[in-house]
C-alpha cells in the first residue's frame, strides 16, 4: 500500500509543522576539532569566503579573544558585526545582527558562557535564536567542551574546560566537518571520539528525515552490517566480509565494541589493531559503555540503527564452563529475532 494512504491526520500536521519550520530556520554548520590548533578558525572563515564569491551574504559576528595573523587577515576581508561589552567580556549583540539580518553569519568559538546580564547563558543559545530567525550560522568547537564526552577526554588530555555545549545541541546541525591534524599516537582516540560524534550528528539527521518524510516503515530496505568485535577477535576476516558483503548491497558497514573494564596492556592493543582495521575497510564505529549483558547492549544498538546483519565471532574452544555459563553467541542469535546474524569461526582463546 502507499505510504500516503496509510498516513494519519496527526502525523500529516507533524509533517507540515516540522517541514515549515525546517523552511524558516537557517542551517547550521559545525567545525569540530579534536585538538587545540588544528585550523578550525581558518576554515571557517575560508568557507565563508567561498559562499561569498557564490553571491551569500555572509557576515562575522565572534572571534576569538587571541588570533593569529593568518585569521586577522581572513577576519579583514569581511564585514564584522560588533560585539557588546558586557562586564569584561564581549558578547554577539543579537539585536544588530537581526537588524542586519545576512544570510550567514560566522560565529568562531561556540562553547562561550556569557557573563550575568546577558540576553543568553551560553552561546550556543544565541545561536538558536539566530537560527529560528532564518540566519545560517557556520561555527567551530574543540572536541572537550563537549558535555557528554568531558570526562573520557579529560582522562585522555588531563584539561577540562569550564565550557560546555550538550552533545543534542551538535545533533540539531544540518552539517558537521571534522578538522584533522596531522597523525600522532597520543591523539588517535580523540580523532576516534571526533569521528564517532560526527557520525552521531549524521545519524541524527537522517533519522529526522525519515520521520519527517514518513519513510521509517522502509528503514532497513538497503542492507545495515554491524561487526561486534571485541580485543580478542580475528577482526579482519569479517569485517572484510562485511565490507564487500555492505557494497554489493549498496548498504553501510558498522563496527561495534561494549566497553570492557580492566583491559590488560596486549588486550588493549589487539582492541587498538581491530579499530584500525575497522577504520581501514571505512566502517562507522559505535563504542558501548560497559554491559554486564553484551550480547543485550548490542543487540538494543542493531535495533535502534536498523541493523539487518550482524557478524560475529565465535571461539571453536570447548568445555564445561561455556556450556554452565551459556555461550554468548547462542544469547545473541536469541535476542536478534528478525536481524540475520553470521558467525564466523575463530581460533580457540577468539
Amino acid at each position: 500500500m502507499d505510504l500516503e494512504f496509510r498516513r494519519d491526520p496527526q502525523r500529516l500536521l507533524e509533517q507540515i509543522e516540522e517541514e515549515e519550520r525546517r523552511k524558516k530556520r537557517g542551517r547550521l554548520k559545525i567545525f569540530l576539532g579534536y585538538a587545540s590548533g588544528v585550523g578550525k578558525s581558518a576554515k571557517m572563515l575560508a568557507e565563508g569566503l567561498r559562499r561569498r564569491e557564490r553571491g551569500e551574504d555572509v557576515v562575522v559576528a565572534a572571534t576569538q579573544p587571541k588570533s593569529s595573523p593568518e585569521i586577522d587577515r581572513l577576519v579583514s576581508q569581511y564585514e564584522v558585526i560588533l560585539t557588546l561589552r558586557i562586564g569584561q567580556r564581549d558578547v554577539i549583540d543579537i539585536e544588530r545582527l537581526l537588524r542586519r539580518r545576512p544570510q550567514v553569519v560566522l560565529i568562531d568559538g561556540l562553547a562561550y558562557t556569557n557573563p550575568p546580564g546577558s540576553r543568553h547563558p551560553d552561546r550556543w543559545q544565541e545561536i538558536e535564536e539566530i537560527l529560528d530567525a532564518s540566519i545560517s550560522v557556520i561555527t567551530s568547537i574543540n572536541l572537550h567542551y563537549i558535555r557528554e564526552l568531558q570526562d573520557e577526554v579529560a582522562g585522555i588530555t588531563g584539561k577540562r574546560p569550564a565550557e560546555t555545549v550538550p552533545l543534542d545541541f551538535l545533533k540539531r546541525a544540518d552539517d558537521i566537518e571534522i578538522v584533522d591534524s596531522p597523525a600522532q599516537a597520543s591523539l588517535s582516540r580523540l580523532r576516534e571520539m571526533a569521528l564517532l560524534v560526527a557520525a552521531e550528528v549524521v545519524e541524527s539527521e537522517l533519522r529526522a528525515y525519515l520521520h519527517t518524510h514518513h519513510i521509517e516503515e522502509i528503514w532497513g530496505t538497503q542492507e545495515r552490517i554491524l561487526v561486534g568485535i571485541t580485543p580478542r577477535s580475528d577482526a579482519r576476516p569479517i569485517l572484510e566480509s562485511g565490507r564487500r558483503n555492505a557494497d554489493r548491497f549498496h548498504g553501510e558497514l558498522f563496527v561495534a565494541y561494549v566497553r570492557q573494564p580492566n583491559l590488560s596492556r596486549d588486550d588493549e592493543t589487539a582492541l587498538e589493531q581491530n579499530l584500525t582495521i575497522a577504520r581501514e575497510v571505512g566502517a562507522t564505529i559505535k563504542v558501548l559503555e560497559p554491559h554486564r549483558n553484551p550480547s543485550r547492549a548490542l543487540i538494543t544498538l542493531a535495533r535502534q540503527m536498523g541493523i539487518t546483519q550482524i557478524f560475529i565471532g565465535h571461539s571453536m574452544r570447548k568445555g564445561w564452563r561455556p556450556r554452565l555459563r551459556g555461550n554468548p553467541v547462542e544469547r545473541l542469535i536469541e535476542l536478534a529475532e528478525g536481524i540475520d546474524v553470521r558467525v564466523f569461526p575463530q581460533k580457540a582463546g577468539s
